[in-house]
């Protein structure tokens, strides 16, 4: 029986080995064209992503958190405004970055361009660690915090009819939901980049729309005279660093997306004049926004009302709004986070392909499919990660954790710009920051990643550091020793053999 067993297995890699040697071989013939329709569809992509960049979702996800880390109106409609000017320098930064490092890819570039002449060892470690946490880690929790969001916006018009199910049974439901969501957002961006352009406009309005009738509806209600929340507005403001730092990490994750016109600067016209032209619109118009809702929210809720409501933007709806209006909240804000996971999974997956290319990550996950030109190995597995990292459910952990890491790489960002104006003085720069910029964004990137651990220390972020440490023994074994193996040749051609995916052809 085991022999069998043995033979049978025997067979079916052999046929398996055959079939991708033949499609391999059929998709030769065809590369150049698959190759130059990826390309011109993610420079179709890439014009609407630009227009809407940021994570609008984020303030229907994030206010409950940075009010309660900050303990009153006050202070956090503070650390809203200060997370948009920060937003601002660290964008202003990444502007010339762009100008001096003209290539796809945001930090990992610029780690590249910066450290790898620094050292022949050291020098791709921090780029290789930006690519392997931001691949495994960082962008799947995003999206699953995301479309948890969207679960539970989802649920909010039918909780008349859901209200006799125990606590326990609704979370389950919840989960659910946002699984079938991830199903979704997977099958559009592993059918077509044209499909994800047409979703990705339809709920760029959707967002737009949520966010207009939140402050026309605050509007009205403090222009009725309901201005009584507002009038003691530091009582209760907190003195812990450790919360200060973690009120940041919330408002500052709701504006995260400020780099996504780097990530694509390739595929821009004009990025030199562009880039920065994008930056100074959207980031100021962003930061009037965020501050504006909060502000909504804050007017017609009290501090333990927003803290406890797992859906506040609902709970606002039905206290400002007509009943018959009510609906449209929480419908808005779940198409407006269904439309920007997918767009974070759809840019994880570009960096798949731009660190595929580099060997920073297994090659396979740079290769597209034969017939649909989207990276379908690399979108295939962020959709696994980001179901992992939904099941564990808690929300705010995962924007905590998200943001420890986001912000470590950011202080390296900032030190890229440093050490480039020393290594590079005559590259072309059409534009300069002033050097106080990027020390400033690093000296923040610095209490941002510390104070937390020193004041309130956590797995989570202990989790973090290991993950990195293994990341380095990684690179070691794999990047800078180049070792291969044959098990990993065989999964690299099951994995082809099941997206029907080829290494594209970079000189087409």
């Amino acid at each position: 029986m085991n022999i069998r067993l043995l033979l049978s297995l025997k067979f079916g890699l052999q046929f398996i080995n055959q079939i991708i040697f033949y499609t391999v071989k059929m998709v030769e013939i065809t590369n150049s064209v698959v190759t130059s329709e990826l390309f011109i569809s993610l420079r179709c992509t890439n014009r609407i992503k630009k227009k809407s960049s940021f994570k609008c979702s984020g303030i229907f996800v994030s206010p409950t958190s940075a009010l309660e880390r900050s303990g009153s109106v006050g202070f956090c409609l503070i650390v809203w405004t200060t997370c948009g000017v920060l937003s601002l320098l660290g964008a202003l930064a990444f502007a010339e970055l762009s100008t001096v490092v003209p290539r796809s890819g945001a930090e990992y570039a610029y780690f590249i361009e910066a450290f790898s002449p620094l050292h022949q060892y050291a020098g791709q470690i921090p780029a290789f660690i930006c690519s392997w946490v931001y691949v495994l880690l960082l962008r799947p929790a995003e999206v699953a915090v995301v479309m948890l969001t969207f679960a539970e916006y989802s649920v909010q018009p039918f909780s008349g009819y859901l209200s006799n199910l125990p606590e326990e049974s609704m979370l389950e439901l919840k989960k659910l939901i946002a699984i079938l969501a991830l199903g979704l957002i997977t099958y559009i961006n592993l059918t077509s980049v044209k499909l994800y352009v047409k979703v990705q406009n339809i709920f760029t309005v959707c967002k737009v729309v949520a966010c207009i009738f939140v402050i026309s509806g605050g509007i009205w209600w403090l222009c009725t005279g309901h201005t009584e929340l507002l009038k003691k507005p530091f009582d209760g403001t907190t003195d812990s660093p450790g919360n200060v730092a973690l009120a940041f990490y919330s408002g500052l994750w709701a504006y995260d997306g400020w780099t996504s016109a780097a990530i694509v600067t390739e595929e821009i016209q004009k990025p030199e004049v562009n880039i920065l032209r994008s930056i100074l619109i959207a980031v100021p118009l962003i930061t009037v926004l965020y501050v504006s809702m909060n502000l909504m929210y804050m007017a017609a809720l009290t501090i333990p009302e927003m803290v406890s409501a797992p859906a506040v933007a609902v709970l606002w709806a039905e206290k400002v709004l007509p009943s018959w209006l009510s609906f449209v909240i929480p419908l808005g804000v779940a198409l407006s986070t269904f439309g920007c996971s997918l767009s974070i999974q759809f840019g994880v997956s570009r960096l798949c392909y731009v660190a595929g290319s580099e060997g920073h990550v297994p090659r396979v996950f740079s290769y597209v499919h034969i017939a649909k030109m989207t990276p379908s190995a690399a979108v295939a597995f962020q959709g696994l990660l980001t179901l992992f990292c939904m099941l564990l459910g808690d929300i705010i952990a995962l924007i905590e954790f998200a943001s420890f890491l986001t912000w470590v790489f950011y202080g390296l960002a900032m030190l890229s710009l440093i050490i480039m104006r020393r290594t590079k003085p005559d590259a072309s720069r059409p534009y300069a920051v002033p050097i106080l910029i990027p020390w400033l964004v690093l000296l923040v990137s610095i209490f941002l990643a510390v104070t937390p651990i020193v004041h309130e220390p956590s797995p989570k972020y202990l989790f973090a550091l290991l993950f990195i440490l293994g990341g380095i023994g990684i690179y070691h074994t794999y990047v800078y020793k180049k070792v291969r193996s044959i098990l990993a040749m065989r999964i690299t051609y099951l994995i082809q053999a099941l997206c029907l995916v080829v290494a594209p052809d970079k000189e087409n």
